[in-house]
């Protein structure tokens, strides 16, 4: 299956932006999704994650108050709604799904299973 991250583009700082995923090939249903980024020389960081089952979400520290992760099962999307963007939120973000839960999955150094093309999120200063 693919997963597919939509919606990034350059943002000057405060700005806003909402990315979107749509899997093709697998259901949101009993999954952890989420969100990871990583930007030029630095390591994947994860930054979002949604449990379906009890829809428990976690945020890395940095984004939260300022990210909102939410899923739409009726569209089998995944959103991530990105608020006061800062410089230091420059990077590809990735949409990305394991059969575990976030607990297991999300954190500063995420290891979903599943992930597809992300989409760059580039903010001006």
């Amino acid at each position: 299956f693919q997963l597919q991250a939509s919606g990034g583009g350059l943002v000057q700082t405060g700005g806003s932006l909402r990315l979107s995923c749509t899997p093709s090939g697998l259901t949101l249903d009993e999954k952890a999704i989420g969100w990871f980024r990583q930007a030029p020389g630095k390591e994947r960081e994860g930054v979002s994650c949604i449990d379906y089952s009890g829809g428990r979400t976690w945020y890395l520290d940095s984004v939260k108050g300022r990210f909102a992760i939410s899923a739409d099962h009726a569209k089998n999307t995944l959103y991530l709604q990105m608020t006061n963007l800062k410089p230091e939120d420059t990077a590809v973000y990735y949409c990305a799904a394991d059969d575990k839960e976030c607990s297991i999955v999300a954190g500063p150094y995420p290891v979903y299973d599943y992930w597809g093309q992300g989409t760059q999120v580039t903010v001006s200063s």
